[in-house]
């Protein structure tokens, strides 16, 4: 059998749950970084002697940072190894964490925030193509969604861990754990994530069917395993980086990097401003904190919804649905601030909704490419999606200083969030053609999948 087909259309054993596990976590170190830095602001700003400007530099050098290692990882994923480079990636964002641990001004902490973000944009390109490979049709856009949902648990327990971290033992104590928690995380994946699938048979080499076979015994498949031939166009005579841009995914490309800029600028605008826009709106201080908790407390949910939606539904069509949706929800969100209770329930959704696009982000990329070049993709679609995000509160800032009004600011976002729902339409997933089948040793004796 096609070891591929196989994964398909076979149901997920604990195995493959497991690696979901194992991503789910991963991702959760990026919403650990994320809040962490931002709970540790006030210390650092202390400490160090910041500026408003000069604090808002060093929240977004770790974006920074991811944009450039989603971009820079990913085609050395489809080249070396995925698992390969996501170890590097985990190691990378471990090193980032421990010297931020130690800098002496924030000159320092700026560049080890982008050398964790480096590693972060790294893992985000790996794992979320290995977590699409390991998962079968039915149940992949679940299981990215799990994985997507790990961002908001992540953000949750590091904001819980800082506020009792930082009075007992300094803001340093913070960069620390998250450092552990990371070479935790570097020895989970040395010891039980498998190297993609996709990318080995690609290799066609002795060294890569045994791992295949191997594979496929931990994965519990029936039968003499066999693979597919790779496609004449998966070898690596032209760089994945290059294959982008080629008449083949050169569209593709283009619809989903505008894809993923759209909406990530979208979700920062709404997770990085609504407290304030909230009080400009004419709430309290305290309200307005409540709106934007209001959001996050719906992100997890939403992840997890779109997930379950997708087991029944077209993936693709399931995120069109949220995208649109999440723009009109944005709009009666903001428009209802004299309506306290009204506000924080639409909040809720807009939190569900603007989450679970992510979440079909993280589904719909990988599928769009083919397995040699899927995580240069994922990749470029993470690190655009990036700059996305890094440019949302910038703009935004300088609109409400030149004038715009809470509400046409959020209007002005859900028009930029609707063009995504355009550019996802004309966006089509890869399709491999059907290849003559190679025999691969065979795999271990039949058993029970869950």
């Amino acid at each position: 059998m096609d070891i591929r087909q196989s994964i398909d259309t076979s149901k997920m054993s604990l195995y493959q749950w497991g690696i979901v596990a194992i991503a789910t976590f991963l991702n959760a170190l990026d919403g650990y970084d994320v809040l962490a830095m931002a709970f540790t602001a006030t210390s650092v700003t202390a400490e160090f002697g910041l500026s408003g400007s000069q604090l808002g530099w060093l929240l977004s050098t770790g974006l920074i940072g991811m944009a450039v290692g989603a971009l820079a990882f990913g085609p050395m994923a489809d080249r070396y190894g995925r698992r390969r480079l996501l170890l590097v990636a985990l190691t990378v964002n471990a090193l980032g964490l421990f010297l931020s641990a130690t800098a002496g001004s924030a000159f320092h902490l700026g560049i080890w925030r982008v050398v964790t973000g480096l590693g972060i944009g790294g893992i985000l390109a790996t794992v979320t193509v290995i977590t699409s490979e390991y998962s079968n049709k039915r149940y992949r856009g679940l299981a990215i969604s799990i994985f997507t949902a790990g961002y908001g648990v992540g953000a949750t327990l590091g904001g819980m861990g800082a506020t009792q971290l930082i009075p007992e033992f300094g803001w340093r104590s913070v960069f620390l754990t998250g450092g552990l928690l990371t070479v935790v995380a570097v020895v989970l994946v040395a010891a039980l994530l498998p190297e993609s699938v996709d990318y080995l048979r690609t290799r066609q080499n002795d060294g890569a069917r045994q791992q295949l076979a191997s594979i496929a015994r931990r994965l519990n498949l029936q039968g003499e395993v066999q693979l597919s031939a790779a496609p004449a166009s998966a070898g690596v005579q032209k760089s994945s980086m290059a294959q982008l841009f080629s008449p083949r995914y050169r569209t593709t490309s283009l619809l989903l990097w505008g894809s993923f800029f759209l909406i990530m600028f979208g979700f920062y605008f709404a997770n990085s401003w609504t407290p304030t826009l909230l009080v400009e709106s004419g709430m309290t201080q305290e309200q307005g904190i409540v709106g934007g908790l209001m959001l996050t407390m719906g992100g997890t949910f939403g992840s997890l919804l779109y997930g379950a939606l997708t087991t029944k539904w077209d993936a693709k069509k399931t995120l069109m649905t949220f995208t649109v949706l999440s723009s009109a929800t944005l709009v009666l969100f903001i428009i209802s601030t004299s309506m306290p209770l009204l506000a924080f329930s639409s909040g809720v959704v807009v939190g569900m909704l603007i989450n679970g696009c992510i979440a079909g982000l993280y589904t719909v990329a990988p599928q769009s490419y083919a397995p040699a070049v899927r995580a240069t993709g994922v990749g470029w679609g993470i690190g655009v999606g990036r700059v996305g995000a890094i440019l949302a509160p910038i703009l935004v800032g300088a609109l409400l200083d030149a004038g715009w009004t809470p509400v046409s600011l959020y209007i002005g976002v859900a028009a930029v969030v609707v063009l995504a729902a355009l550019a996802l339409w004309k966006l089509r997933p890869y399709e491999e053609a059907a290849e003559p089948e190679v025999a691969v040793a065979p795999a271990a004796s039949p058993g029970s999948n869950d």
